[in-house]
């Protein structure tokens, strides 16, 4: 019989690659997740998708849930016999409030576990180049809450301690600077001593702010909660080790339009390169109206010498129907397999299959080139693909004496719900770059914007390859990159190009 149980997790401060390998398998089998207000969203995604999700997220103006409500909460679902996910950010027992969920459980005998997250005292301060500890500088840290320091005469932290220590961060801290500062110097710090404060730390909207005890305050009116406070000569380092707001595209915002159950592998590169993907499907790719003509082509295949595939989502419509008709890759044993590009190559290889033919450039004409080395007098070719593909391919291969069979296996429409976000974000000149992958996703992004489709242009524009730049240059769009190689990652290492040339000039 199921039971009940409560995992309180703890998902780093804000970056959702430094949740642990533990806390994501908890979120995987969870049927319960309660979450926090700097959750990142895709974590959240990472749970079963009919998990109940429940924020219960805290600001300094506004509580979702009470402390207490909270613990509620939890206890309530695990006598419903739910695994119940808590997540935390950064991590539960350092500074949030996990010891107290975790004390009302164990009062109600509910049973739990603590999986230990990457604290913020420790990440935040590291993403900005300022290791807390260092053998020349900082033998020691401590960590604080910001919260306890006020003018009061006795306040609760030890200020005539703290100030004598090494490294001192200091969490939750913006709000009440000025005491802070005022209790520092108080106590004996040099108004020389330096101070970081870093607001939204290990994402890509992170800020930093440098400064002394004596010029701070002067400088720190626009930052705002979430922001770490790092005080002590570790921070002198940070000019030195910075890294993570050094990335080539650290900060920008990319738009990302490729169909949602794609754009992940993009929106990683991005994040990597410091980024800020936002995705916003110009496309939804969905099943053709009618399968008969792919399912009697797929059953006809024995009259076929090559079958070729265009992109993923061919092969993963071809192969969706050649299992719902009871068949399997065996059935594709007499036939050459064209793919074009790696990735569509790789796809293929998920169902057991080596493609025959790559070509080195991942262009229909690329493709037709070479072909040209291969005897196709009287050959049969299957061409299953998208409903708006062009017809270059096809004539390409019927010139070179073969006999082309095209088939629509699938629909690229429109994601109107999704580019009303994106209309917003580039009127308002939010949009730092928009990225194409393929003709489609210019000709439904123009389409969808109608009469507004121009305000593109405010943005620097970069597409996959020469025939999706033709076909935004057709449309009036302004094409400022185009990625040489015709791949994901050639069209983000081309962004970061663009972008050093003009850092240099």
């Amino acid at each position: 019989m199921k039971q009940g149980k409560v995992y309180l997790v703890g998902a780093g401060p804000g970056d959702p690659g430094l949740i642990t390998i533990k806390g994501l398998n908890c979120l995987k089998k969870a049927d319960v997740v309660v979450y926090d207000r700097l959750i990142d969203d895709s974590l959240l995604e990472l749970s079963p998708p009919n998990a109940e999700k429940i924020y219960v997220g805290k600001s300094a103006k506004y509580h979702a849930l009470e402390q207490k409500d909270i613990n509620q909460l939890l206890i309530k679902k695990a006598q419903e016999d739910k695994i119940v996910v808590r997540l935390k950010g950064g991590d539960p027992f350092v500074l949030g409030r996990g010891g107290e969920e975790a004390e009302a459980l164990a009062s109600s005998h509910i049973p739990f576990e603590i999986v230990p997250g990457v604290s913020s005292a420790i990440a935040v301060p590291a993403y900005a180049g300022i290791p807390v500890t260092h053998r020349r500088l900082a033998s020691s840290f401590t960590v604080v809450t910001g919260h306890e320091a006020t003018d009061k005469d006795k306040p609760s932290l030890a200020w005539d301690k703290l100030s004598t220590g090494d490294t001192l961060v200091i969490l939750m801290a913006v709000g009440n600077l000025a005491p802070i500062v005022k209790q520092l110097l108080k106590n004996g710090r040099p108004v020389s001593t330096p101070i970081a404060i870093i607001s939204q730390g290990t994402t890509q909207k992170q800020k930093t702010l440098i400064g002394t005890l004596e010029t701070i305050l002067a400088q720190a009116e626009s930052f705002q909660q979430p922001a770490v406070v790092v005080i002590g000569e570790v921070v002198r380092l940070r000019d030195h080790l910075r890294w993570f707001d050094n990335l080539p595209l650290f900060g920008k915002r990319i738009l990302v339009t490729r169909a949602h159950h794609q754009a992940s592998s993009l929106s990683q590169l991005l994040r990597e390169y410091g980024a800020i993907p936002i995705e916003i499907p110009a496309i939804k790719i969905q099943a053709s109206p009618t399968s008969e003509e792919l399912d009697q082509a797929i059953l006809n295949l024995k009259n076929y010498h090559w079958l070729i595939f265009t992109s993923i989502n061919g092969v993963e419509t071809f192969f969706h129907r050649l299992y719902t008709l009871k068949l399997d890759a065996r059935w594709l044993g007499n036939l050459r397999l064209g793919a074009i590009g790696p990735a569509t190559a790789k796809a293929l290889k998920s169902h057991g299959l080596s493609a025959d033919y790559v070509p080195r450039t991942y262009t229909s004409r690329g493709f037709l080139s070479g072909l040209k080395r291969y005897d196709l007098t009287g050959c049969r070719f299957l061409l299953p693909r998208a409903d708006i593909a062009d017809r270059e391919l096809v004539r390409g291969i019927a010139r070179l004496g073969a006999q082309v069979h095209e088939v629509t296996a699938y629909q690229t429409v429109p994601d109107t719900k999704a580019i009303a976000k994106g209309k917003q974000m580039l009127r308002a000149g939010e949009i730092d770059i928009v990225t194409f992958t393929s003709s489609s996703t210019v000709t439904n992004l123009i389409t969808t914007l109608s009469k507004d489709w121009q305000i593109i242009n405010k943005a620097v524009i970069a597409c996959i390859g020469p025939k999706t730049a033709a076909t935004a240059t057709k449309t009036g769009l302004r094409v400022d990159i185009i990625a040489r190689n015709q791949t994901i990652p050639g069209l983000v290492e081309a962004i970061e190009q663009y972008f050093q040339e003009r850092r240099i000039k």
